[in-house]
């Protein structure tokens, strides 16, 4: 170690001279946090690009000639305006590459689907599109700057006439700053700004490269605080195998199989294989385990992997050399705006131009047809050449309009004698008159600048939209509750006695199959009810007599009791549901008096009533000790409910006499089609009031049928589904489908004969461009079709009931018609004023405590020989 060998005079030289530390964090830090944000990390409202793309930009435009140059002879060249290296440089090229937008690729530039890398830059090649080419540059209206060495000079922004930050999106990490800014679909941002020159406000939603399926309701233009779901297109090819066809943004083949594989390892779903078969097209093959449901497969997938992610967007840009954070129509709006700024200031340009090239045209054809040039033969100096010049020219300057200079005169000299000779005054006039037309339009323009700005992007449309149309298809998304689709990967296991639950007990009783993310609902003996979290070994109380999963919100789940009153003595009887709680909290199901406990208890999922036997004892004064009790008597109420009276005297036992029916009735299936699932929210179409073995049937487009049950987690495909509705075994289907092999239409009516359960049956021809046009389940259908007659088209209804007998649904049917069909439909039937049949008991769960009835009595209905009405009075 050396050592500092100063002198006193000089050390505190040196204090005097050195900074606190705090003064220079201050200071340093803010200027590299400044110039990260700026420099680096957020593009510029102007032309959308970081620093980095706009110098690659540039740099590729100073080297175009129209064929592709090697990406490292590219980055050698922008590594003359950017300061950081060629392995940013490269990065960027090939980000810039992989949107195809702006640079027209050759070789192998990776794949953002897969996650695959680029080649090296060595073997890569690139060029600038002709779309850049056209948007991007403009010298003439470019700001420019010196570059960081001071030897060149470099744009400050790019003069693009487009919404190139929306369409290309855009991702960043400053300094206690960030940005995400979506990509959206080409066409629609065109279009938006087409509707925002119109004064209209356009609706933009992103478009993502990598397709998939996505839920906008809460995009929030893009603003902070917003989100996007997105989704993989998920199909189901038969029963035991799933197909992964578009993937979400900003994941990849792998990380997606890899998010798969580790849910499957946890337990959180079951499958048997998964296979990737990308190639042209996403394609991700999952083989399911034996009796697993696809539907909830599907739903799980999208719970617990990257099948579905949530993307927060955070618009954030440069506005005069501050970050800004706007919407999205905020910053297509001031592109548009910019846009038209810049149509205006070429056109501004181009009319200067004309007008100069008139103004010379003009000078030429004075100096050459009036001979001016013969004056300056005898001039023996310069000045006298100019002074000659301007003399004769003095006659004709009122015409011009601007002064005339040395300049323009000097320009005069410069005329080759061989064009003087040559010059033909006609073809000089047609030249001015072509200039003055094209003057006349520029003025036009300009005066009508929206119409002109409208028409450029129309045309940047026709010529660029071709194969850009949206690959993002939106939709609304269901929330899934991932304890309903997680696998059973846990056991539940119960010891009454000393009251422990957990899937660790192995050696204990065994309850059910369950998830590691159910909650699990004990009813104790003391009647103490709690909900708690599913655990290896846990503790929850002695003489449990109750153990199950607990569904949040199961409006079916009644549970019928009977206990003691510790403090009346009484034996009180309620039906109840547990529909909210708070977990590891203890709820008393009786009047919470010392000494109350169980007498009887049922747990029953679709709201049974049982008629139990009641026993009194033998010491009992009552009159009849043995009497029977109907549970259905009673209504269902919340579990802080009191309870009814059973009897006043003790009860020696409780037994079950018969099981009971529901008394909920059925239940009320509704569809929603924007999102192709049942539930019973009454969202969608009412399709029925269903119980046990009811069924659905389902006709889609491509001519499948199947037939499903009517658990909520059913799956459709929305955009295909024809008709759904309760499936009636006795109901005739008419249904009308185009058979592509014959290029006509075909009618036929039928039973459904196939029993099979979320197995599809097709109905119609085998022709790839054969479809179901329409299905009915009406007695006397009837359609009106549209037929080309010669060359007459006339309007013909039918009745399909008349044209064709009822037959096997395998059948071909008979032709519609003869003559060529162009439009088939459904004739509604008028509503009949009939009220429906079906009806079901509705359990208002928002009844308050306050309004259960606590210790009323009921009358009970008592079997025996010798009825005695003052019976009741021993109760």
């Amino acid at each position: 170690m050396s050592e500092i060998n100063n002198t006193p005079e000089e050390n505190d030289e040196t204090l005097h001279e050195s900074l606190p530390v705090t003064g220079m964090y201050k200071d340093w830090f803010l200027d590299y946090a400044s110039y990260v944000i700026l420099e680096r990390a957020v593009p510029a409202i102007e032309d959308g690009l970081k620093p980095v793309q706009r110098r690659i930009l540039h740099a590729m435009k100073e080297m175009d000639d129209g064929r592709f140059n090697k990406v490292a002879n590219i980055i050698g060249q922008s590594m003359q305006y950017h300061p950081h290296g060629d392995a940013s440089i490269g990065d960027a090229i090939v980000n810039l590459g992989q949107k195809e937008l702006l640079i027209e690729t050759q070789g192998n530039w990776g794949d953002i689907r897969t996650g695959d890398g680029a080649a090296a830059s060595r073997y890569i090649e690139a060029r600038l599109s002709k779309f850049a080419l056209e948007v991007v540059f403009n010298p003439q209206t470019t700001e420019w700057q010196l570059s960081y060495d001071g030897r060149k000079r470099e744009p400050i922004t790019l003069p693009v006439k487009f919404p190139l930050l929306l369409a290309q999106g855009v991702e960043g990490i400053a300094v206690g700053l960030s940005t995400k800014i979506l990509p959206h679909n080409f066409i629609e941002l065109i279009e938006g700004s087409i509707q925002i020159l119109k004064g209209e406000r356009p609706y933009l939603l992103p478009d993502f490269p990598t397709g998939g399926l996505a839920d906008f309701s809460e995009y929030n233009e893009g603003h902070r605080g917003g989100r996007v779901k997105v989704r993989a297109r998920i199909e189901e090819e038969d029963n035991k195998t799933l197909l992964i066809k578009d993937i979400p943004y900003g994941t990849t083949t792998n990380s997606l199989i890899e998010s798969i594989i580790k849910a499957n390892d946890k337990g959180k779903i079951k499958i048997k294989k998964v296979v990737d078969n990308t190639a042209k097209d996403v394609e991700i093959q999952i083989q399911l385990a034996p009796g697993q449901s696809p539907d909830m497969t599907i739903d799980a997938l999208y719970a617990f992997t990257d099948c579905e992610v949530s993307i927060s967007p955070n618009a954030c840009v440069i506005i005069q050399d501050k970050p800004v954070f706007l919407s999205v129509n905020d910053i297509l709006q001031y592109n548009t705006k910019q846009t038209k700024e810049l149509l205006k200031r070429e056109l501004e340009i181009r009319k200067g131009e004309l007008m100069e090239k008139l103004l010379f045209s003009s000078l030429e054809k004075i100096f050459i047809e009036n001979r001016i040039y013969r004056d300056i033969e005898e001039c023996e100096t310069w000045d006298a050449v100019i002074q000659t010049i301007d003399k004769g020219l003095e006659p004709f300057k009122p015409e011009f309009y601007r002064e005339i200079t040395t300049e323009d005169i000097v320009r005069l000299t410069e005329i080759k004698i061989k064009r003087i000779s040559k010059f033909d005054a006609f073809k000089a006039d047609e030249l001015m008159y072509k200039l003055q037309e094209e003057l006349k339009e520029v003025n036009y323009n300009l005066k009508h600048l929206t119409d002109y700005s409208i028409k450029y992007y129309q045309n940047l449309l026709g010529k660029y939209g071709k194969g850009r149309e949206r690959k993002t298809e939106i939709r609304a998304f269901d929330t899934i509750q991932a304890t309903v689709v997680a696998a059973n990967n846990a056991k539940l296991y119960v010891n009454k006695t000393d009251g422990f639950v957990g899937y660790g007990l192995k050696k204990d009783e065994f309850v059910c199959d369950c998830s590691d993310l159910d909650d699990i609902i004990v009813i104790r003996k003391d009647g103490v009810c709690v909900v708690t979290r599913i655990q290896e070994k846990g503790f929850v109380g002695k003489d449990i007599l109750h153990v199950a999963v607990f569904r949040k919100g199961d409006e079916r789940m009644v549970y019928n009791l009977i206990y003691l009153d510790g403090g009346s003595g009484k034996a009180m009887v309620k039906r109840f549901q547990v529909l909210a709680v708070t977990r590891d909290r203890e709820y008393d199901l009786t009047k919470g008096t010392k000494g109350s406990k169980t007498l009887y208890l049922t747990a029953n999922p679709n709201g049974e009533a049982e008629i139990v036997t009641v026993y009194l004892t033998q010491g009992a004064k009552a009159r009849v000790k043995v009497f029977d009790f109907d549970f259905s008597t009673i209504e269902i109420k919340g579990r802080a409910a009191g309870g009814n009276i059973l009897t006043k005297y003790p009860v020696r036992k409780i037994q079950l006499k018969m099981e009971g029916v529901s008394t909920l009735g059925g239940l009320d299936i509704f569809y929603d089609p924007s999102i192709g699932r049942l539930n019973t929210d009454q969202r969608g179409k009412k399709i029925g009031n269903f119980l046990g073995e009811d069924r659905i049937v389902v006709f889609y487009k491509n001519g499948d049928y199947e037939l499903t049950t009517f658990e909520l987690t059913n799956r459709y495909e929305s955009g295909n589904v024809l008709l759904i509705e309760k499936f009636d075994p006795e109901k005739i289907l008419s249904a009308i489908y185009y058979d592509g092999a014959g290029k006509t239409f075909f009618v036929k009516r039928f039973l459904i004969e196939t029993t099979s359960v979320n197995k599809k049956f097709n109905i119609i021809s085998d022709h790839k461009q054969s479809y179901l046009k329409l299905v009915s389940t009406e007695k006397q259908p009837q359609v009106k079709a549209l037929l080309q007659k010669g060359k007459d088209q006339e309007e013909q209804e039918y009745d399909l009931d008349m044209l064709i007998d009822v037959k096997g649904w395998k059948a071909i049917g008979n032709k519609l018609s003869s003559h060529q069909v162009i439009e088939i439909n459904l004739i509604q039937a008028e509503p009949k004023n009939t009220e429906d049949k079906e009806t079901s008991s509705q359990i208002d769960s928002s009844e308050t405590d306050e309004d259960l009835e606590i210790g009323s009595t009921v009358e009970f209905k008592i079997k025996k020989e010798d009825e005695d009405k003052d019976q009741l009075g021993l109760f």
